[in-house]
């Protein structure tokens, strides 16, 4: 089924598998923005929903911060925020109620603030005044511009200090990497050498679960999400060594043939306790869960196995939204309960 060409092509309207093919070419993306001259910044506030949310995580993970970073996906920001807080307000539509609300908050609280986005009222109040803005090139779903926005964040943090000197180079040069990497999940590479349209028949008809370890975790995080919204499939996600102190006692009973398809990112770059846990789990679980399909992520660095589960993890998404009868991009859903919070 997924070796037909025409029967993608109707049903991904907005051609969210070409989109996917090219995002690599986000991560050397080049920001016109002017880096501000901010002081003495003594954490990082990430206001941000969904999509626009992620990438912070993507960044505290790699290269990392080196002052303590918070993601925000609420209403209210922590009490500590003030003059030396760095406060990042993310949407890529630019008008999610909760980003704004919090971005009201921090000027009120003095705090130092950046916005990135594609559009809407947060570019207005941007302009009107004065924020530094990244701008994000419009005319596809947030979900699929989260590169965009680790570009954007690695631009602004590098020559304020918080990052590692190069950072911004190394991304470029990593989705040069990926480019090459990716050309084996094309629609046109049938099935039968294409491990992605594999995955997604072996997922589709199951609730989905991701692990992974701490190192990969915004990865895991982020196939959950592009499940939902683009394959409009349930799953969850938790990341080890937490899985084995709850979760893992909580797949040993009930009926054996549960209906979840199961999949372990499994990173040579994480502690090697975390590796053990991963084979020594699937041992004592074995004939009480289904058993769990591994990723080994691909590249010599923590960037690179990034960067190339998460183009895996798209494409996984998207075909398994082809198989579910389904466009992928619409997510109408999500637009009606905005009307209706609106009424």
């Amino acid at each position: 089924m997924l070796d037909d060409l025409k029967m993608i092509h109707d049903r991904d309207k907005e051609d969210a598998l070409g989109v996917t093919e090219k995002q690599w070419q986000q991560l050397g993306h080049q920001f016109d923005a002017e880096v501000p001259n901010f002081q003495d910044i003594r954490n990082v506030v990430f206001a941000g929903m969904g999509g626009s949310a992620w990438p912070a995580l993507y960044v505290k993970s790699w290269p990392g911060v080196n002052v303590p970073l918070e993601v925000v996906s609420n209403y209210e920001l922590p009490p500590y925020v003030d003059e030396h807080t760095l406060f990042i307000s993310s949407s890529y539509s630019g008008n999610t109620e909760e980003t704004l609300a919090a971005l009201a908050e921090a000027e009120q609280r003095g705090a130092q603030i950046v916005v990135i986005s594609a559009g809407g009222k947060l570019v207005d109040i941007a302009h009107e005044k004065g924020f530094p803005l990244y701008t994000i090139p419009g005319g596809i779903q947030p979900r699929m511009s989260s590169f965009y926005f680790i570009t954007a964040m690695v631009q602004l943090f590098e020559p304020l200090g918080l990052v590692t000197a190069g950072s911004t180079a190394e991304l470029a040069a990593a989705g040069d990497w990926l480019k090459d990497q990716i050309g084996e999940w094309r629609p046109d590479v049938p099935t039968a050498r294409n491990a992605a349209k594999q995955l997604a028949q072996e997922l589709m008809g199951r609730s989905l679960v991701f692990y992974s370890g701490p190192k990969l975790f915004p990865v895991a995080n982020k196939w959950k999400i592009c499940s939902n919204e683009n394959a409009k499939n349930v799953a969850w996600v938790n990341q080890f060594p937490e899985y084995d102190h709850n979760e893992f006692i909580g797949w040993s009973s009930h009926p054996v043939d549960k209906p979840y398809g199961i999949v372990e990112i499994r990173s040579n770059l994480e502690n090697e306790r975390i590796q053990k846990r991963f084979e020594i789990s699937e041992r004592l679980l074995s004939g009480l869960r289904p058993a769990p399909h591994i990723v080994v992520p691909q590249g010599e660095t923590q960037l690179q196995q990034i960067i190339w589960t998460s183009n895996f993890a798209d494409f996984v998404s998207l075909y398994l939204a082809l198989l579910n009868g389904l466009d992928p991009s619409p997510v109408g859903l999500v637009e009606k309960l905005k009307e209706e919070l609106n009424k």
